[in-house]
């Protein structure tokens, strides 16, 4: 059996990414040793550890919320501020707003958001002009100039994961100054070993370790709220008392951040006089919105996904997608084989990706609820047409959705609610490495791929109650074995992992006394192959099967 483990990084790997690789002997070690000790890193710090600016846009009550134009409603923002900014990728994105603050010309501005925007729309504006002095993020997306920024030590970064990012905006909104969850325990978060500013030469500003607690006999790390200065958020509808309507995705962190701030300014596409919507289709009462103008931005498509054409389906589902040898291509071989995972009534997180094919294989009559972490439960297939995308529909890839009948759509704190509170029955994810005890890193790759967490530790935090399955292939670009002893790489989740489907085989993990068990294997592959190819330990079930 192949036993290549890394026992550490290239010698040549820059001291950029020496931080984001565990040491051998322990894997939560200390991660860099040169650390800046210059007045700037004092700056750092000090910014780090409060949420407001000195003196944010004052609350006024009585009078007019409507403002004739984005313009004249940023008009007190300045240098310094906190901006909340609602959206999940460019979907409710507050697009007229943020070109306004732009236009400004505002500086050295704090930004909290789950991503960062794309192309010229959304924070990527203010990135690509060098406008944010630090982000609060969950995963930086396809906004290129923000990472390159943030591995030259322009901006700081500091990552969250995406669940606790909306529940930390919900605690401030709520006057509740911290509270405690499991997601991200056991890892660098809870350590503090992703760094918040650096350069290749040194650390700037290091991430700051987390109090910890156990609870029934387990451990969680403490989260502190996060308000700001200034929440901007679209609506679909608003009335003159601010009073708001939401539509689909749009919901994701429109209400929450704009319970955090304390000035929330609303881009409205539609304002309508008071009483115009009725009181039980409001998403966010007026208590909450100061200020609200005109939405004159047009809405984007990040990812305008349809349909493939009905002969295409036709054909996948009669076995299209096939090698040379008349079999399923690995891709989807590794989700025809995730789908039996799923069972009639269950509720489900599918990853991107190969995780996401899986449901194109259901058993005939079964009835999946897809939950998509941006707030979708009952989330249906792509959109037939062009015509029929709405940018406000959107899954956790940023692609365009339908709903089935029977569908919700909400918030993020209460889409994160479902998946903590282990209420989703299954959850399958990608993998960059998982290890003999169910470990899983899928997040980051010291030196190539560094993206942020997105909600997959959020989606590991419950193991006991939600089932975690891995779908990757087996081994990576290189050649190299995903199913490994230890994983090298900064975790996810530590022992989440349940089962682990790829292309040549499928293992039943042991979470609590570690090991891997060779449970079934591919139509064509033999045993020699498998552990040939697999770094791992692991015995093989005496009534193995074939998928």
């Amino acid at each position: 059996m192949a036993r290549a483990r890394n026992v550490a990084l290239r010698a040549s790997t820059q001291l950029s990414y020496r931080w984001a690789t565990p040491s051998v002997p322990r894997q939560y070690g200390i991660a860099c040793s040169a650390v800046a000790t210059s007045s700037r890193l004092a700056n750092c710090n000090r910014r780090s550890h409060r949420f407001y600016s000195t003196e944010g846009p004052a609350k006024v009550r009585g009078g007019s919320k409507v403002y004739a134009s984005a313009d004249e409603a940023v008009a007190d923002l300045k240098d310094g501020d906190v901006i909340l900014s609602a959206g999940f990728g460019l979907c409710g994105v507050a697009e007229t707003l943020i070109q306004a603050i732009h236009k400004k010309g505002l500086k050295n501005l704090t930004a909290v958001s789950n991503n960062a925007g794309a192309g010229d729309h959304g924070l990527a504006l203010l990135t690509r002009d060098g406008r944010l002095g630090r982000i609060v993020l969950s995963y930086l997306g396809s906004n290129k100039e923000l990472e390159r920024q943030y591995l030259t030590g322009k901006i700081a970064v500091e990552l969250c994961p995406q669940g606790t990012l909306a529940e930390r905006l919900r605690a401030a909104g709520a006057g509740i100054p911290a509270f405690y969850t499991a997601t991200g325990g056991r890892t660098f978060v809870e350590t503090g070993e992703i760094p918040v500013r650096f350069t290749p030469e040194a650390v700037l500003e290091k991430g700051r370790p987390k109090e910890t607690r156990v609870f029934a006999g387990r451990s969680y790390i403490m989260e502190t709220a996060l308000p700001g200065d200034v929440a901007v958020l679209r609506a679909w509808k608003a009335d003159e008392a601010g009073n708001c309507v939401f539509k689909y995705t749009t919901k994701t962190y429109a209400g929450l951040m704009a319970k955090a701030a304390r000035i929330a300014i609303v881009e409205a596409e539609n304002i309508v006089p008071i009483g115009s919507i009725e009181p039980d289709a409001v998403d966010l009462p007026g208590i909450f919105v100061d200020r609200i103008v005109p939405a004159t931005a047009p809405k984007n498509f990040e990812v305008l996904k349809v349909a493939p054409p009905k002969e295409a389906e036709g054909e996948k589902a009669s076995g299209a997608k096939e090698g040379a040898a008349g079999k399923p291509d690995a891709r989807n071989r590794i989700a025809r084989r995730a789908a039996l995972e799923l069972r009639d009534g269950y509720y489900v997180n599918l990853g991107v990706g190969i995780p996401t094919l899986a449901a194109s294989y259901l058993r005939d009559g079964a009835r999946v609820w897809l939950q998509s972490e941006n707030g979708i439960l009952g989330m249906g297939p792509y959109p037939a047409s062009e015509a029929d995308a709405d940018p406000d529909l959107i899954n956790a890839g940023k692609e365009t959705v339908t709903l089935l009948p029977g569908a919700a759509t909400f918030d993020s704190a209460e889409s994160f609610g479902m998946i903590r509170g282990g209420h989703v029955d299954v959850s399958i994810l990608g993998a960059f490495q998982v290890s003999a005890a169910g470990d899983l890193a899928n997040y980051m790759i010291p030196g190539r791929v560094f993206k942020g967490m997105g909600g997959a530790m959020d989606l590991v935090s419950d193991p006991d109650r939600t089932k975690i399955v891995v779908a990757t292939e087996h081994v990576d670009k290189k050649g190299r074995s995903k199913i490994v002893q230890d994983c090298r790489l900064p975790l996810t989740g530590k022992a989440v992992v349940s089962t682990i489907i790829t292309d040549l085989a499928v293992f039943q993990v042991d979470r609590v006394k570690g090991g891997l068990t060779l449970a079934e294997i591919a139509e064509g592959v033999d045993l020699e192959t498998v552990k040939a190819k697999t770094d791992a330990e692991f015995v093989v079930a005496g009534d193995l099967k074939t998928f």
